[in-house]
This record gives C-alpha cells, sequence and structure tokens, in this order.
C-alpha cells in the first residue's frame, strides 16, 4: 500500500462514504479530513495483520475473503465497491483482521484507525445508526450464507448416501441406518423384516444383451420396488444385482406378502420399452428375514443372505423365509 496523502485534500466527499454520508457534524469532518489515503494495485494485498483499521473503497474495488475455508467456491469471497467500506468488526473487537483483503483492480482506499472509529462512534448520533444497519445487513448475509452451505451439505451428503446409477440407497447409507432402525426397533418392540432381492442369471443377461442393457434392467428392477414400497420403507441397492428392502413395524407374514407383490411386478415389468421384451430374462429370488430377540443387524443381513440362497436353492423366481 502507498499512502497518497490525505481524505481531506483529496477529491473525494464524505458523501461518497456510505458510512459516513448522513453525519454533518464538524467534528467527524474535521477527524477524517486528516485520514491517510492508499493505492493498492490490482491483485495486492491489503495486509496489517497486527492492526485493526477501517478500510472505505474510494475508488476501484476489494475483494473479501472469508477466514473460513469451507474448500468450495460459494460465494465466500465478497466484493466491496466505491463507498462500502470493510474491517468494521475488527475495529469493535479492537483485533487484527483475518480475512484476506486483495484489490480487485487499482484501488484508493480511507483508512480510518480503530481508536479514531470508537472517538466517532461517542461524539455522533449518525454514525452508530449507519454502522448498526451495516452489521445487521452483514449478519443476515452470514446467516444467508450458512442456510446456503447447510444446503449444500445436505445435497452432497444425500449423493453420498444414494446409488448414482438407481437411485436406491447404497450400502454407506445401510451401515449407518440399518443398526439404528434395529435399535429402535428393539427399543419400541416394533417388528421389522428385511427382503433380499437378487436378480437372477444376471451375468447371462449382460453377457447377452451386454452392460448398457443390463444397467437398463437394473434400473427398471429398482424402480419397480421403489414404486411398490410404503413411503417408510427403504430400498437399498446391496451390490452388483443385489438390492435389499428395508421394512420398519413389519412382521413376517405382511413382509411376506411385500416379498410376493415385488416377485410379481418384477417379472412383468419391461426393460427396453421400444423392443417390448419383458423382463423374464431376469427374474428375482428373494429372502425374508424378520427380526427376532438375539438379532443384530449383522445378524439380521447374514438371516436374510440365508434366506436368499435357499430361494436360489429352490429355483430361482421365488421367495423364501
Amino acid at each position: 500500500m502507498e499512502t497518497i496523502g490525505t481524505f481531506g485534500a483529496s477529491r473525494y466527499s464524505i458523501r461518497d462514504l456510505q458510512l459516513f454520508c448522513e453525519s454533518d457534524e464538524p467534528a467527524v469532518l474535521d477527524a477524517l479530513a486528516g485520514c491517510e489515503v492508499v493505492r493498492v494495485a490490482k491483485g495486492s494485498r491489503v495486509e496489517d495483520p497486527f492492526l485493526a483499521r477501517l478500510y472505505i473503497v474510494l475508488s476501484g474495488a476489494l475483494a473479501v475473503e472469508s477466514d473460513v475455508p469451507v474448500g468450495i467456491h460459494d460465494g465466500t469471497v465478497t466484493l466491496i465497491h466505491p463507498g462500502e467500506s470493510v474491517g468494521e468488526q475488527a475495529v469493535l473487537d479492537e483485533s487484527p483482521n483475518l480475512s484476506r483483503i486483495s484489490a480487485v483492480e487499482d484501488s484508493e482506499l480511507l483508512v480510518i484507525e480503530h481508536e479514531l472509529v470508537w472517538r466517532l462512534i461517542d461524539e455522533s448520533v449518525a454514525l452508530p445508526r449507519a454502522l448498526l444497519r451495516l452489521l445487521s445487513f452483514r449478519v443476515r448475509a452470514a446467516n444467508a450464507l450458512l442456510r446456503r452451505r447447510q444446503r449444500l451439505g445436505e445435497f452432497y451428503r444425500e449423493l453420498s448416501l444414494n446409488d448414482p446409477l438407481t437411485g436406491l440407497y447404497n450400502r454407506a447409507w445401510l451401515n449407518e441406518m440399518l443398526g439404528k432402525l434395529v435399535a429402535r426397533a428393539c427399543q419400541d418392540g416394533r417388528p421389522l423384516s428385511l427382503v433380499m432381492i437378487d436378480l437372477d442369471h444376471f451375468k447371462k443377461f449382460n453377457d447377452t444383451h451386454g452392460h448398457l442393457a443390463g444397467d437398463s434392467a437394473l434400473c427398471t428392477a429398482a424402480n419397480v420396488i421403489r414404486a411398490a414400497l410404503r413411503p417408510t420403507d427403504f430400498a437399498v441397492r446391496y451390490g452388483g444385482e443385489e438390492m435389499l428392502v428395508v421394512l420398519p413395524e413389519t412382521g413376517g407374514k405382511v413382509a411376506l406378502s411385500v416379498a410376493e407383490r415385488l416377485c410379481r411386478r418384477v417379472r412383468a415389468a419391461v426393460v427396453f420399452d421400444d423392443m417390448r421384451l419383458p423382463l423374464p430374462h431376469i427374474t428375482g429370488s428373494f429372502g425374508i428375514a424378520t427380526l427376532a430377540p438375539g438379532l443384530d443387524e449383522n445378524t439380521l443381513l447374514e438371516a436374510a443372505d440365508a434366506a436368499l440362497y435357499r430361494a436360489k436353492q429352490a429355483g430361482r423366481d421365488t421367495i423364501s423365509l
């Protein structure tokens, strides 16, 4: 930064300063007249790590980068235009300004030391009101940014818990949630059942029709399964052509009814709308397990997997308990 004069000797007026545009007290005018005006070249940093100062942009523009990195470009860089200020928080806290401040273009800045700002707050009527309005705006903007980050976080978290091909939940979701669902069922004394599904002879389907057609078949089966469930049920892509349905508050008899419905709908679904080839190339084997005393989420999964194995041994396209 290069000092080029004082505010009183510059071409700028107090009317150009948003914080002081309503201040016409002689004491304020006299105090600002002696403040430094500095020039900052484009791309240069405004650096004063051990000082609390208020900077007001007279010409050009500054970029203020938050001191809290978030790893994504989400609006944490704020542009400060002529008449606007930066450093109010540092002045009020009487602490160094930790934000990264740099000039977007050749800029001229009015520099006001924190002692003078506090003196003007005591002596001026208009400045405290202007500061309160500005800080209120900054708080609202910060809250909006936090809400946006939260929504982004929720969005990316949802992506991480969903299978990108089928849109069903994935193993990460299952690892996180099944234990909680089982614990809640045990605590409340409610039933819970699993239906494990394997699409029959899926490797042969892929070899015959190709992997793109196999992906279409997986998506078709996933959509059929999802559409046949209640809003309180969960469908998971367990791995490859295996899927899992989690049925809270569902005993074995109702789970069997659900599995029968899924079995029929998978068998009748159409994979290729243009060629009108129905799904008999891929049927499903279904294994059912219901939570019982002594079972946890791992043993419940093992029971469902064992039931699925029995369904395959029984000739596939069938259901086993």
